[in-house]
């Protein structure tokens, strides 16, 4: 069959090769004006249609009943419509042709009659139509996918007709994909019923439009109802693609910042395995699913990362287990394999390799060296083809010149190619054609020259082509391509020829070619019909016949596959007449064989033991029903073998290699857990500098061995790495030099590179299992804080390098830095600009390439830094700014803050595209000196959070805290005199995982403060995102039992107050963490203030609720195992034991871990905190300390019944301390969490959020006050003495379809409140038209005004959406951006001399919206490396992943002495 997909291919890149068909001795010509652009034939028919000229305002559909003979126009299209062609896959009489605007058109008679259909969206740019393989009434219609700037995800709408496009429906999905589970002939759902009417799709996440998010359902009754399948026990986000392949639907999970992807494989759609590989990991953009066969599905994996080599696999028969074929094939940079299974032909494989493959995989320059192998066992064993004594490599699928088969056809035995003969494989311009008649056993020449080739008439005839250059004539033979005649064109014309084919059966005796004739007036196009119909040839008779076997042994005898041989009866070669036998192909004749070891594959649940030859368990098996009352009785089960599917050997006598056998009742359960803790210590000869986690982000279902790797330095520069987490440590292999830092990629969890002192930078992309290393153009410079690496966030093998040139000596006044760029991940490079500061990737779509550099004015030291930026690595540049203090980027957005020219202000401009930039505009009487400072605390909850600085002076440091609407326009105040520290630090964090939870410490004795006096810290948290703050309730009693002293006197002298930010030492040390939702801790005190006296460690289980004392003193804390497992240990004392709770703290245990006292400074564990092992670290020690022995059942969840007594876990609501009801930000939440009695363990990660139960009617709770007014003793929103509510009216100038304003109430809805009725205090006031929209006032608010409010109010559009984005995109973590704080000048100053505080509530402009988000995100999504150094080249002693993937994040600051955005200490999310 000619394969249609790729002609789909072609059309959409005009850079392919133009299609065609092709010819035979009776020539019919027929010119055209335009270029025959697509054409197929509907198979067992001579009826073809071709798209001529696909360009706007000309194309045409033409259609020949006569294979060519004779073409026609169509006239059902109007012209210049359609644009695509797709052919059914199963229905030889269906066809679609898609239209321009949203008009496509349907047959049902092979083109002869037209139905055409509207749909109200364009048709997809990747696959538009999915068919019925069964009903070919059944259609889906994907329409054009939106792709959303900020999520990065590209969604659309599918339709769906059931009765040819009489009538069509849409689904109530926005997904990535839809097909029908009945894609191909040979899938079934095993029930009629459900193979009709089911669809399987991608679709948004539900809770989220994130990629990470989307998941898979499938649905009966058009996403009425839907169910998403369960894989490996639980349900898997992160779907990035499906496909249908004979009897199965792959898909692919991505998880995020990791390249590696997870199979997933199912045969029936209700069970899916996991493709397990053999430890080979599969990639995004790395893997293909090759033409498979009925009962195995093959699948290519890229290996190497500088060159397209992959290994050949080919799966069970129900894709669970893949076993590697042959390693290093051949693969072009867009996946397609050299690769091709013999038509019609069990078992026979030819396939290209690189011979050369360890020097290519070395770098990407080195050509490489390609061989030819065939099988004839599928895939077990491959051999060379030779023509006599030389080996023949064939020009193969990275090479396809058209449509369709490379090699073969179902022409019986018949393989053709153009190959090279000797070491490798030539230039395709100098090879030659050869043939085979005996499906690849033996070879010959059949002609001088690369040519194409088609086969008729069964085999009987073959037709050439020459295929390099012109040709005025067409070769022909009658004997399998031994001898040939040729036969020139019409009128001596010459043709470049484009395409040559026939019939996908090859049963004609007709020919299509294609091709362009150069003439003095330009070009011509010609279709040339070649007819071999008419010949003299005779018919063949049966004694014309020969029986011929596909494969055979060196002894020439047949050999089985699949239990039987293949038998075809075939023209014999010398015989003088041609198979006149239209439409009926040559079919195989099976005969049975005995069945071998080869018939047979593992039984479900068993997996093959290379070494022993043998199936084994790959889980607890199922004993039957009334079996193993006794653990020491025996039951009769599977011998772990079982017959392959659609294999019918037949069984000799006596026992067979599938009976059952007697196994012990033993194997029905899972290996019994020791019940014990275990640790190991391993010690460093020096200092531990930095650690990262490389988390492996694809997690197995089977969880032994699972692999946990760890990258560490020490102070003597050597890298040290760890799979086991920390049980087992080396040296890494073939780093030799001295490593002064690591820099894991910013992007790509599994990637890591190793700083030397030298040019050489030795790097991983698969999590440390091995190391290269790239040579840059210089070594690192002299100044410690410049960033020596960036990342693209699209091009991972995309980076910048900043060296230091002429920096041999320290004080050589030449040195200074240059930056370059490579794409080839180190292999060469090119020089950007000198002078630099910093230089990072401002990827935008169309602008791939665009690059944003902070330089010194005209390459001078001492001049100011400009920014300037390039779309082409500088060979133009624009300057965007004159005097930068710094700049920022991110996947979305780019801050720069720049000085006035009068110096005297900081300007802070903001864009999304990093070329057109806007001022942030403050109020007046709001301007920010570039001594001063505010910080951006956090956006994840629909709203920005930002710290302005009130009193700078040391030691003195606090401000106000104030807070956006939810697309970051306008700005009140959310808390006053929130404490933060020299640096910039606030303390101030979000609760990773819960819905508007945040702690602040603020300082409580201002007017002292003002004096000079010492700060007085008292904790206060909100639960309904800043809307409301309150003291934390003490708890009853202390650890020991004993109630506090104060407990008599009341909150406001008695309440918990927690050690904060501002004063961590370990910033990773964060209150909560994601996967362990409501669990939060903290260390602090009880009373009046914060004190560092009688300090206690604490606990909270219902996200801050409640709180109680756990331990007496100051602990370091690590959630693991989503939460199930807390572990403490004391800070700032030698110990040697830790504590541990498996109950969320109602019970704790102790755990001694060593012999003797140990001084720690941390304890770490994988970023998800989904591990069951820790590590305790200490200056030249680590400690693992592994909980896994202590059980070894996985818990059980079960989605559709949450309250089933066997499901591990319960929903959980989290709820306002101050409310009665469920509902919290308008709505009720349910999460999992697991029973307290439940002695399981999670494993992989479980998704939280269960569902949105509700939503509920608003309340006060769900409002908080607008702009310009604030909050009274009483909880009422009044307006601020002197100022006044902003205009109701601006929403109609921002939004210019806005047809309605409300008054202003003094009440805005808190953003992240899904409620709805109730009490709307926003909407109370009354309604007025925009001017100009009085009309269209007045007819809708005829339906209901006050439902289309919220559809028709929009933001500005330079900040559309922004705080919304953060709130969609925000995956755990935070970060702080300050920008502009200088020590010691005092308190903060606006217009005059009032105080910042005389400002409370802050209208800011749209801009500033934009503003806020950017730094957040520079902090939590942009990595400063340098921030990651430690020891002797800057950073903290310790730096982790685990940092901040739940929320460690840190700050970033701007600093007017020192010109920093993101601030010397900082250390980004990693």
């Amino acid at each position: 069959m000619r394969l249609p997909y790729l002609a789909f291919l072609l059309a959409l890149w005009p850079s392919a090769a133009v299609l065609a068909k092709g010819g035979e001795p009776k020539i019919t010509p027929q010119k055209f004006d335009q270029a025959p652009q697509m054409m197929f034939f509907f198979d067992d028919s001579e009826v073809a249609l071709s798209l001529v000229s696909p360009g706007i305002g000309d194309s045409e559909i033409w259609r020949t009943e006569a294979a060519g003979d004779k073409w026609e126009k169509i006239p059902d299209f109007p012209n210049g419509e359609p644009y695509f062609m797709l052919q059914h896959p199963t229905d030889k009489q269906v066809a679609v042709v898609l239209g321009r605007a949203k008009t496509s058109w349907i047959t049902y008679d092979k083109g002869k009659t037209w139905k055409s259909f509207k749909t109200s969206e364009h048709p997809s740019q990747t696959v538009p139509i999915k068919f019925h393989a069964a009903d070919s009434k059944r259609v889906l219609f994907q329409g054009m996918e939106i792709c959303d700037f900020f999520t990065g995800g590209c969604l659309g709408r599918t339709w769906y007709t059931e009765d040819g496009f009489e009538s069509i429906h849409e689904l109530d999905v926005e997904r990535k994909d839809c097909l029908w589970a009945k894609s191909t002939e040979r899938f079934t759902t095993g029930d009629d019923t459900v193979d009709k009417n089911r669809i399987v799709c991608v679709v948004k996440g539900q809770f989220s439009p994130l990629p990470k998010e989307y998941r898979l359902l499938t649905s009966d009754n058009y996403f009425k109802s839907s169910i998403e399948p369960q894989m490996g026990g639980r349900v898997v986000n992160g779907m990035a693609n499906m496909a249908a392949v004979k009897g199965y639907i792959v898909v692919a999970a991505k998880a995020e910042t990791s390249r590696e992807l997870a199979l997933y494989i199912t045969d029936d759609t209700n069970t899916w395995h996991r493709g397990e590989f053999g430890g080979h990991r599969i990639e995004e953009d790395a893997y293909t699913v090759l033409e498979s066969t009925n009962y195995s599905i093959q699948i290519d994996v890229k290996t190497q990362d500088r060159a397209d080599i992959g290994v050949l696999f080919s799966s069970n028969s129900n894709g669970t287990y893949f076993t590697q074929n042959i390693e290093h094939t051949n693969r072009n940079e867009f996946g397609i394999v050299d690769f091709e299974k013999i038509q019609d032909i069990q078992g026979i494989i030819l396939v290209n390799t690189v011979q050369n493959w360890k020097d290519a995989e070395m770098s990407w320059i080195i050509p490489k060296d390609v061989e030819s192998h065939i099988s004839f066992d599928d895939g077990r064993t491959f051999e060379f083809m030779k023509v006599g004594d030389r080996k023949l490599h064939l020009h193969s699928v990275t090479e396809q010149k058209q449509n369709g088969k490379i090699f073969s056809s179902p022409a019986p035995g018949l393989v053709f190619g153009n190959g090279n003969m000797g070491k490798k494989l030539g230039r395709y311009d100098d090879s030659d054609l050869y043939a085979s008649d005996d499906a690849g056993v033996t070879w010959w020449k059949a002609q001088d020259s690369p040519h194409l080739y088609e086969f008729g008439g069964q085999g009987s005839i073959v037709v050439a082509v020459v295929d390099k250059g012109d040709t005025d004539r067409l070769a022909y033979s009658y004997n399998h391509g031994k001898d040939w005649d040729t036969v020139k064109f019409p009128d001596d014309h010459e043709l470049k020829v484009y395409e040559l084919t026939t019939i996908p059966d090859s049963t004609s005796l007709k020919f299509v070619l294609s091709g362009l004739r150069h003439t003095s007036k330009g070009y011509e196009f010609w279709i040339y019909s070649i007819d071999f119909s008419g010949t003299d040839k005779r018919e063949c008779k049966d004694s014309d016949f020969e029986d011929w076997y596909a494969r055979v042994d060196s002894d020439g005898k047949p050999t089985c596959i699949m239990g039987h041989k293949q038998r075809y009866r075939r023209r014999k070669a010398d015989a003088d007449c041609l198979v006149k036998n239209e439409f009926n192909e040559a079919l195989p004749e099976p005969e049975q064989c005995e069945c071998t070891d080869d018939d047979f594959e593992c039984d479900y649940n068993f997996r093959r033991d290379r070494e022993k030859n043998e199936c084994v368990p790959a889980g607890t098996l199922a004993p039957p029903k009334d079996a193993c009352s006794n653990e020491k009785d025996e039951f009769e089960g599977s011998s772990g073998w079982r017959l392959i599917p659609g294999n019918d050997c037949k069984r000799k006598s006596g026992a067979q290699k599938d009976d059952p056998i007697k196994r012990p009742c033993s194997d029905t359960k899972a290996p019994v857990a020791s019940g014990k803790i275990s640790h190991k210590e391993h010690t460093f000869k020096e200092q531990v500098l930095q650690y990262f986690y490389l988390e492996r982000l694809i997690e197995e279902e089977d969880d032994q061995d699972v692999e946990e790797t760890i990258v560490a330095l020490t102070s003597d520069g050597v890298a040290h790495i760890t799979h086991d987490h920390g049980k087992t440590w080396s040296n890494i292999e073939g780093v030799e030099d001295n490593v002064i830092g690591l820099y894991p990629h910013t992007y790509d969890t599994d990637t890591i590179y190793l700083i030397t002192s030298s040019e050489k930078v030795h790097y991983s992309k698969n999590r440390g299992k091995s190391f290269h290393y790239f040579t840059a153009p210089e070594g690192p410079p002299p100044r410690k804080e410049i960033q020596l690496l960036m990342f693209h966030p699209d091009e991972s093998d995309w980076l910048i390098w900043i060296g230091g040139k002429d920096c041999r000596g320290i004080t050589n006044p030449n040195c200074h830095t240059v930056a370059h760029v490579t794409q080839k991940g180190g292999e060469d490079w090119n020089t950007l600009l000198r002078y630099v500061e910093k230089c990072q990737f401002v990827s935008r779509t169309g602008s791939e390439k665009r690059v944003l550099c902070q330089q010194h004015v005209d390459e001078d030291l001492e001049a100011p830094l400009h920014l300037v930026s390039s779309d082409d690595w500088f060979a133009h540049k624009t300057e965007l700014f004159h005097d930068v203090v710094n700049f920022a980027t991110m996947s979305e957005f780019v801050v720069v803050a720049a000085k006035t020219e009068d110096k005297k202000w900081l300007q802070v401009n903001t864009s999304v595209d990093g070329s057109t930039f806007a001022p942030a505009m403050f109020p007046p009487g709001f301007q920010v000196p570039h001594q001063q400072a505010y910080t951006v605390l956090d956006s994840s909850t629909h709203a920005i959070f930002m710290h302005v600085t009130v009193n700078a002076a040391p030691g003195q440091e606090y401000g106000t805290i104030i807070k956006s609407n939810s697309n970051g326009t306008s700005y009140v105040m959310a808390i006053k005199d929130v404490n933060r520290d020299e640096d910039g630090y606030v303390d101030f964090e979000k609760m990773s995982g819960l819905e508007g939870v945040a702690i602040v410490n603020v300082v409580a004795n201002i007017p002292e403060v003002d004096k000079g006096s010492r700060k007085k810290l008292k904790t206060k948290m909100t639960h309904n995102d800043g809307a409301d703050w309150a003291l934390i309730p003490a708890p009853e009693k202390d650890v020991e039992g004993n109630k506090y002293k104060c407990a008599s006197d009341g909150i406001d002298k008695c309440s918990i107050h927690l050690h904060g930010y501002s004063e961590r030492d370990d910033p990773r040390l964060t209150y909560a963490s994601p996967s362990a939702i409501g669990l939060v801790m903290g260390v602090g005190t009880v009373g009046e203030f914060l004190s560092n006296d009688d300090t206690e460690t604490f606990m909270s289980t219902d996200g801050g609720v409640k709180w109680k004392a756990i331990r007496k003193g100051n602990y370091m804390w690590e959630y693991g195992d989503q939460g199930s497992i807390v572990v403490i240990v004391e800070k700032g004392k030698s110990t040697r034991d830790l504590y541990y709770t498996l109950n969320e703290g109602a019970e704790w245990e102790r755990y001694t871990f060593s012999d003797r006292d140990v001084d720690l400074t941390a304890i770490t564990t994988v970023p998800s905190d989904n591990s069951r092992n820790f590590l305790l670290w200490g200056a030249n020690f680590v400690i693992n300390v592994d909980f896994t022995g202590l059980t070894s059942d996985k818990c059980r969840l079960d989605e559709d019944n949450p309250d089933s007594e066997d499901n591990d876990y319960y929903l959980w609501e989290p709820k306002h301390p101050n409310q009665d009801t469920e509902c919290l930000f308008g709505h009720v939440a349910l999460y999992h969490r697991k029973k307290l009695d439940r002695k399981c363990y999670n494993g992989p990660m479980i998704h939280k959020l269960h569902e949105i139960e509700r939503n509920c009617t608003c309340t006060r709770r769900d409002f908080e006050c607008d702009y310009n007014f604030e909050r009274q003793s009483d909880g009422s929103c009044a307006l601020i003495e002197g100022l006044k509510p902003a205009d109701p009216m601006q929403v109609c100038r921002d939004n210019k379809d806005a047809w309605e304003y409300y008054e202003i109430t003094g009440y805005r809805r808190i953003p992240i409140s899904t409620c709805e009725g109730g009490m709307e205090m926003d909407l109370t006031s009354a309604s007025h038209p925009c001017p100009g929209h009085e009309k269209e006032y007045a007819d809708k608010k005829k339906i209901s005004g006050v439902a289309l409010f919220f559809a028709i109010t929009l933001p500005i559009a330079a900040a559309a959406g922004v705080g919304y984005w953060v709130w969609r995109n925000w995956d755990g973590k935070f970060g702080r951006i300050r920008l502009g704080d200088g020590m010691g000048f005092g308190t903060g100053t606006g217009t005059g001399s009032s105080k910042w505080v005389q400002w409370p509530v802050a209208a800011v402009s749209a801009v500033i919206a934009v503003l806020a988000a950017v730094p957040l995100l520079a902090a939590s999504l942009f990595r400063s490396a340098r921030g990651a150094f430690s020891g002797g080249y800057g950073g903290r002693t310790y730096t982790s992943r685990s940092s901040f993937a739940r929320g460690r994040g840190d700050y970033a600051s701007v600093d007017a002495d020192e010109g920093e955005l993101l601030g010397e200490d900082s250390d980004e999310e990693v």
